[in-house]
This record gives C-alpha cells, structure tokens and sequence, in this order.
C-alpha cells in the first residue's frame, strides 16, 4: 500500500516539511540559489509535482501544474521520496536502480544537498503527524 494516497496528503507534507526547514536553517536553499536552478520532482503513485526554485530569493516551491520549465526534471514514485527522505535510500542507488530517473544536468542537483540533509532530519517527525492526521 502506498504511502500516500492522495496527491493533496502528499502535498500537505511536503508543505509542512518545507516551512520546518525554513525555521530550522534559513540558509539552506542558498546552494539551490547560487546554482539558479529549478528542479521539479515528478511523482507517481500518486500523481504530483513538486517544483523547486533557487532562480530568484527566495527559493520557491511550487505544488501542482507550473509553467515554470525546469533545469533538471526527476520523475519517481511518491514511495521512492519518501524512502529517501527517510535516509533509507541514498539517491546513488536510487539512480542505479532506476527508481529515480533523471533529465537534464543531473550533477548540479547536488545544490539540493543542504535541503536534503535538513529534509531528512525533520521527515521522520513530519511523515508521522501526517499519517496521525
């Protein structure tokens, strides 16, 4: 059984996440800012986008449809993002094992490095208050 069943669960969580993050450590989208990246998860099971922008200050995160085209576009399964936000799966594997793929330069996405590391600190608190709710 999925994770999450709806898009809108999924949303909600990362919404949460992402404020979390942004009171925990201000600075760690400046990375994603000094690239000017955007980078937008494409999700299945269920369907959802997440796009997120360091093109400008301060970084935007957008849910749903965007007209935003992406530097780097990620497409992989609610589940995957939730096992790497977890920490349980490192995005090297995830990679190797095609359960995340992928398009554009992939290896200035190492700009999401900072976010990733506060996401996956705070994620385990957040997935729980999500699934109580």
């Amino acid at each position: 059984m999925p994770i999450y069943t709806t898009d809108q669960q999924l949303y909600g969580c990362l919404k949460t996440l992402f404020n979390l993050i942004g009171e925990a450590d201000p600075t760690a989208g400046d990375a994603l800012l000094e690239t000017g990246l955007a980078i937008r998860f494409r999700c299945s099971d269920p369907k959802a986008d997440i796009l997120i922008s360091g093109r400008k200050p301060p970084v935007e995160i957008s849910y749903g449809a965007t007209s935003v085209k992406p530097h780097i576009d990620i497409s992989l399964s609610a589940d995957t993002l939730h096992e790497i936000l977890l920490g349980n799966l490192k995005l090297a594997k995830a990679v190797g094992s095609r359960r995340l793929k992928p398009k554009g330069p992939v290896w200035k996405s190492f700009a999401l490095e900072p976010l990733l590391i506060q996401a996956q600190l705070l994620y385990p608190d957040v997935i729980k208050d999500c699934q109580a709710a």
